[in-house]
């Protein structure tokens, strides 16, 4: 059984897509982008890499887990010199051990988005 997760300390959807799904004890978080509650998209890509990563936070403690139960991320970086800059980021939000991550550039459905990020977390409740 698949079963929708909605939080209001997330993004809301704008299309057909969940902001994550669980299904058993696995939540499969949709790619957040820097996009705080209010729907603004924040500015820079330090900022928009920390907002992707607190949306997910927002997300899985509306489930009661956390980042550390995730155990795969996805980032999509407009312009893969920024690597460094959501890298630096990044390591404030995770500790060891370190989900795995897979790092590509990719063109953002949204102009003036820098980061998109998506995360599969493993929460036994």
């Amino acid at each position: 059984m698949i079963k929708q997760i909605y939080t209001e300390k997330a993004p809301k959807p704008v299309g057909p897509y969940s902001q994550a799904v669980l299904v058993e004890n696995l939540i499969f978080v949709s790619g957040q982008l820097g996009i705080n509650e209010e729907g603004k998209l924040v500015e820079g890509i330090e900022a928009q890499t920390k907002q992707a990563l607190t949306n997910i936070k927002n997300i899985l403690e509306s489930q009661g887990c956390d980042l550390s139960n995730v155990v795969k991320v996805t980032v999509y970086l407009k312009d893969i010199s920024h690597f460094s800059i959501m890298n630096k980021v990044y390591s404030q939000f995770f500790s060891p051990p370190y989900p795995a991550r897979t790092t590509v550039k990719a063109e953002l459905a949204l102009k003036d988005a820098l980061v998109e990020i998506d995360a599969i977390a493993y929460c036994k409740k």
